[in-house]
């Protein structure tokens, strides 16, 4: 039992983060995907992903949670290996390696 109640917190802190950056600051990612020079359409694509992601990650359906899971863990490592890849400083690349983790949690808990 105490296992799903961890389970569910990280659910609703990675859904919750994801919402937080993709709809209340979605103006920095306009930023931050313009500085990487990558189009619009696959900005919103990778918003849109996570989003729905997160949706099913607080859903009951253990087969879907898994896809979402795997799925969030190669956004999330895209995410970070562009971080590195543009030399970004440490603090910048916590919040991708955080989620990224928890998403890993996920995965194998599913």
């Amino acid at each position: 039992m105490e296992n799903n109640t961890i389970l569910l917190a990280l659910k609703i802190i990675l859904s919750a983060s994801i919402f937080f950056v993709w709809v209340v600051r979605y103006d920095n990612i306009i930023k931050e995907f313009g500085e990487y020079n990558l189009p619009n359409w696959l900005r919103d694509f990778v918003g849109i992903c996570k989003l729905t992601f997160c949706g099913v990650l607080l859903s009951g359906n253990n087969d879907l949670i898994l896809y979402a899971s795997g799925a969030m863990v190669s956004l999330m490592l895209a995410a970070f290996l562009t971080h590195i890849k543009f030399k970004h400083s440490i603090d910048k690349m916590i919040p991708s390696l955080s989620l990224l983790i928890i998403c890993a949690i996920l995965f194998v808990n599913s």
